[in-house]
């Protein structure tokens, strides 16, 4: 990392650099496509885009920054001819005053990219500036990192396929609010799911949920997890992502959503996963692969998620007063 501070404006600028092994077109659609970040950067939990009109669009993040979720609202330009993207928050979370950069990408060959990350940003005071910049340092380095590994992995002819993303839907003849209240109060969860048999649930922070859960798998086996869940309480859906995955997994993001559908709710699970190919051998056994290790993950999360799904409108139905238009 390069940083400079301005002493003048107290502006700090810092600039990371990776080179990628893809073609610099694949680059720019995973920084310019938001919907990706969750799954491929480390430090982003959610990202929702609010408006959006091909070259400019706003949106909103939560993101890990210094071990602690923050959440800001920010507007981005995209320039697909010259591999820029640039952005600026409208608000910062404290203790940050104003954040700002821009993703450069310099296609060096046809496949090969150099990607830039610039950040520019004024702090509360000289200890806020320090923190910001740790965090600004390790959320670059873990990005860039990561936005290789994927690129080129999904590159590969051997390894294209490790991102699997599919949902499982379930119709509730029900409130969709008495759904909602099942999906966001996990914590009852060991008494109502059959495949959890633990949940420890924690909201520090209003809508921000950390949790850990362990899991029980058709042979008999417990594995935990960590995530960490964004309830949109107005919106009826709850975005999350996995913080501790099982080892065959790289990354494990989804959400529960609600949409209303013939008197009822239509409740779906969405699930997007980055597969580790280099673990396939080590999971699956020798000669274990890349679709074998799709199919199980499609199985058992499916299942689990099937199974929740099913047990949210039993609750849900059974709280509600059916009217006519659900008869």
């Amino acid at each position: 990392m390069n940083s400079i501070t301005d002493p003048v404006r107290a502006v700090v600028h810092t600039r990371h650099v990776a080179t990628v092994s893809a073609p610099a077109a694949e680059v720019y659609a995973t920084i310019a496509d938001v919907t990706r970040w969750p799954h491929t950067f480390g430090p982003t939990v959610y990202a929702e885009v609010l408006e959006s009109t091909g070259q400019a669009e706003r949106l909103r993040l939560w993101a890990y920054a210094n071990g602690t979720v923050q959440t800001w609202t920010s507007r981005r330009s995209l320039d697909p001819e010259s591999l820029h993207v640039g952005f600026e928050q409208e608000i910062s979370p404290p203790p940050v005053r104003s954040m700002g950069g821009e993703w450069r990408l310099e296609a060096l060959d046809e496949r090969t990219t150099r990607v830039e990350l610039l950040h520019d940003f004024t702090a509360a005071s000289i200890e806020a500036e320090e923190l910001i910049s740790r965090a600004v340092d390790s959320n670059s380095t873990a990005e860039l990192s990561a936005l290789k590994q994927l690129t080129e992995r999904s590159g590969s002819p051997r390894t294209a396929g490790v991102v699997l993303s599919f949902e499982d839907s379930v119709d509730i003849a029900a409130d969709a609010q008495q759904v909602y209240l099942f999906l966001r109060e996990a914590a009852a969860w060991p008494s109502r799911l059959p495949h959890v048999a633990r949940l420890e649930l924690t909201e520090d922070v209003p809508g921000v949920q950390l949790m850990i859960m362990d899991t029980r798998t058709p042979d008999g086996s417990i594995h935990t997890t960590t995530s960490v869940r964004i309830c949109l309480d107005e919106q009826h859906t709850i975005a999350y992502k996995q913080t501790v995955t099982p080892p065959i997994m790289a990354a494990h993001v989804g959400r529960w959503t609600l949409e209303p559908r013939g008197g009822g709710v239509r409740a779906t699970s969405h699930h997007t996963v980055v597969i580790r190919p280099e673990l396939l051998s080590d999971v699956l056994g020798l000669g274990g692969t890349l679709e074998q290790a799709r199919s199980v993950i499609r199985a058992r999360l499916g299942a689990n998620s099937t199974t929740t799904l099913r047990q949210a409108k039993a609750f849900a139905e059974s709280k509600t007063v059916p009217s006519p238009a659900l008869l």
